[in-house]
C-alpha cells in the first residue's frame, strides 16, 4: 500500500473522512481534466468511458452487467425499486434503526401513508439476524438495509439476512455505498436482491452517478413507474419526411437487463470518467488487501477512544467495515477548532464522530489524530 499513497495529493492534510468524501486519485483528476478541456470544443462521446466502468463495477461487486443500471444517486435507485415493487400503494417493509437516515425518512413517510413498516432497534451499534428474524414475517415484501451502516460502521452479515429474508418470500436491498469499493462483496453470492451505491466515496468517482443492481430473479417481480429513452435499444420516427409512415408517431425496441427498467435521463459523465482510472486502481490493489491494511489503524482507534478517555465505542468490536464511531459529549464543539488546527479531517456531530481511512493512510494518521483527541 505504499505506493498507494502517491496516487492521492492531499496537500498535507491528514484526511480520516473518505466515507464522506473520497478524494480523486491523481490519475482520476487529469482524466476530469482532459475531459472539460475537451468539453470547450465539440461534444464529447463518453459511452466508451460508461460502458467501461460499469464493467470495472460488475467485477469488483460480483454481478452482471445486465443486473446493473446507471442511476443518479443512492437514495434515488432505492427509490425506484421501492417504486417498481409498488410499495408506494401496498406491501410491508423491515429496515433497521442503522440504516441511511435518508431512507428511514422515506420509510417513516410510507409509514405515515398507512403503508406497514417495521423498524428494527440497534443494539450496542449492532442489528441481530435474531431481532431482524423477528421482524420479517411472511408477507413481508422488502428488507431494506445499509450493509454498512453510516451512523457507526457496523456490518450486516448479507448472505445470512438474504437466507432469513427468502425463507418468508421477502425481497432484499441492500445500501452498499459504504462498502463497494472498501469491504469485500460478492453480489451473486449474497443472495441479494438489489443494491446501490453512488460513487463519490469509495469508488473514488464524482458526484451525480451511480448503480444500480437487479438481480435477474428479482427483476421478474418490476413494474417500473417511470420510462426514458436510456431504456430503448433503438427508435424511429414516422411524421417525418421520407420516414416510414405508422400510426404511432415513435416506434422502438426495448434494452433488455437493469438498465431498461431504471436507467432515466443524463447523468453525470464525470463520475464515469473518474471511475475509468479509480476502479482499476482498487482492483489492482484488491480489495481484501484495502481492508487488511485499515484494520490495524481501527483497532488502534477503538484501543484508545474508550469511556475512560470521555469516548464511547459506537461500533462493534471486530467489525470489519472502513469506518468506525464514537460519542463524546459536544464533540463538535470540543473538536472541530483543534482539529481544523491540526490539518485532521473527520466527520463531527454535535455528540458523535465518524472516522473513516483509506489507503492513502498510515499508523502515522492515526496517531496524528489521536494527539488532538487527548
Amino acid at each position: 500500500m505504499d505506493a498507494a499513497r502517491d496516487q492521492f495529493d492531499l496537500a498535507g492534510a491528514c484526511f480520516l473522512n473518505a466515507a464522506f468524501m473520497h478524494p480523486l486519485p491523481r490519475a482520476a483528476a487529469a482524466a476530469l481534466g482532459a475531459y472539460a478541456s475537451a468539453r470547450q470544443g465539440l461534444p464529447v462521446n463518453t459511452q466508451a468511458a460508461r460502458d467501461r466502468a460499469l464493467s470495472l463495477f460488475a467485477t469488483m461487486v460480483g454481478a452482471d452487467a445486465d443486473e446493473l443500471a446507471w442511476v443518479p444517486s443512492t437514495t434515488a435507485g432505492e427509490n425506484m425499486v421501492v417504486s417498481a415493487l409498488g410499495l408506494r400503494q401496498a406491501g410491508r417493509i423491515v429496515t433497521d434503526e442503522l440504516h441511511f437516515e435518508g431512507s428511514l425518512y422515506l420509510y417513516q413517510a410510507l409509514a405515515a401513508q398507512g403503508r406497514l413498516v417495521s423498524i428494527v432497534p440497534q443494539r450496542e451499534g449492532a442489528v441481530t439476524l435474531e431481532d431482524m428474524g423477528d421482524a420479517i414475517a411472511p408477507g413481508t415484501t422488502l428488507v431494506a438495509v445499509s450493509l454498512v451502516s453510516a451512523q457507526n460502521g457496523f456490518q450486516h452479515d448479507l448472505k445470512r439476512l438474504c437466507e432469513i429474508a427468502h425463507a418468508q418470500g421477502a425481497l432484499v436491498f441492500a445500501d452498499i455505498i459504504q462498502a463497494a469499493g472498501a469491504t469485500p462483496i460478492d453480489l451473486h453470492d449474497s443472495g441479494v436482491d438489489f443494491a446501490c451505491c453512488a460513487s463519490y466515496k469509495w469508488l473514488m468517482g464524482d458526484f451525480g452517478a451511480g448503480f444500480l443492481y437487479a438481480s435477474r430473479r428479482a427483476q421478474k417481480a418490476l413494474k417500473p413507474m417511470q420510462q426514458s429513452y436510456r431504456q430503448l435499444q433503438a427508435f424511429a420516427t414516422h411524421h417525418f419526411p421520407f420516414e416510414t409512415p405508422a400510426t404511432d408517431a415513435l416506434s422502438y425496441r426495448k434494452r433488455e437487463g437493469a438498465g431498461a427498467l431504471f436507467e432515466l435521463g443524463t447523468l453525470s459523465n464525470s463520475a464515469a470518467i473518474a471511475m475509468c482510472e479509480s476502479l482499476p486502481l482498487l482492483l489492482d490493489l484488491g480489495i481484501e488487501r484495502i481492508e487488511a491494511h485499515r484494520q490495524p489503524m481501527l483497532e488502534l482507534l477503538q484501543r484508545e477512544l474508550t469511556p475512560a478517555r470521555g469516548f464511547t465505542p459506537l461500533t462493534p468490536r471486530g467489525n470489519r467495515s472502513a469506518l468506525v464511531a464514537f460519542a463524546a459529549e459536544n464533540a463538535q464543539q470540543r473538536f472541530a477548532g483543534p482539529l481544523a488546527e491540526a490539518g485532521v479531517h473527520i466527520q463531527l456531530h454535535p455528540h458523535r464522530l465518524r472516522i473513516s481511512p483509506s489507503i492513502y493512510n498510515d499508523m502515522a494518521d492515526i496517531e496524528r489524530l489521536l494527539d488532538v483527541l487527548r
